[in-house]
């Protein structure tokens, strides 16, 4: 089952890879990266021997990874390639990058697919039948998917308003500056709880643990909140009033006591 999984992912990066050095632009990775979770998931579950549970496990994950993949592939259509994937380019040399981005943008997420999905691999190629933390990891996931959904759609609409502010600081993205990742981040644990009752299931909690991080600490909240605070003086005053990623109180920023005797 490892084997085909590492297979299946290998062949998806390297094809997008070549379909990236065709138009020059590395940013056709991004939707397909859900798509990696369902290609794993789906091939644990026709490789198990039996069980109900993984349908369970392949139908929530079909749920999320579609939802996102099309909405990201709508989002990307006629835009140019990333300012990240451009900067690197520019950094690398475009005579180098064209190889280059095979093993820094294409492998490594095809390798990162490959560890974050450890739970879903798990729990979609076992025996069992639907137990108690299934219908709980279920319900986890596709609150976290409903979650990222209605964030997503809720920023798409506010990006069609032209009278739009500087900041989109409204609906869920008011008690948060990123609840489409703290949505992501809760679909990873649930996708945890998928595997956690097997023997390796506590082992595997590195998955959301290492999920969790990246959306943080390294491609999510803290590279996006560094970029979009130096291009927007309003979203500084937007970061000091409004938690980063667990939706919390909108916190009113305090004026200065004036006296007035």
């Amino acid at each position: 089952m490892i084997a085909t999984n590492v297979l299946l992912v290998f062949s998806l990066m390297s094809a997008l890879w070549v379909w990236s050095v065709l138009r020059r632009d590395v940013s056709v990775v991004d939707p397909w990266w859900s798509i990696g979770f369902l290609v794993v998931t789906a091939n644990s579950a026709r490789l198990a021997a039996g069980g109900s549970a993984r349908w369970l496990v392949l139908a929530v994950v079909a749920v999320w990874s579609l939802r996102l993949w099309l909405y990201l592939l709508a989002r990307s259509r006629g835009k140019p390639e990333d300012a990240r994937y451009t900067a690197f380019r520019i950094r690398y040399g475009a005579d180098r990058y064209w190889w280059l981005s095979y093993f820094q943008v294409f492998l490594l997420q095809g390798a990162l697919i490959l560890l974050v999905s450890a739970p879903l691999q798990c729990a979609a190629n076992a025996t069992d039948p639907i137990g108690a933390l299934d219908l709980a990891g279920a319900a986890l996931a596709l609150f976290g998917a409903g979650y990222e959904a209605v964030a997503d759609g809720q920023l798409a609409a506010w990006k069609r308003r032209p009278d739009r502010g500087e900041v989109m600081d409204e609906g869920l993205w008011r008690t948060s500056r990123h609840p489409n990742y703290f949505g992501e981040v809760l679909v990873a644990w649930g996708f945890w709880l998928f595997a956690a009752g097997e023997p390796l299931g506590p082992a595997l909690v590195f998955a959301p643990l290492l999920m969790t991080f990246l959306l943080v600490r390294v491609s999510g909240v803290a590279m996006l909140d560094e970029h979009m605070a130096r291009r927007k003086p309003a979203y500084r005053d937007y970061m000091r009033r409004t938690p980063a990623l667990i939706p919390g109180f909108h916190r009113i920023p305090k004026t200065p006591h004036r006296d007035e005797s």
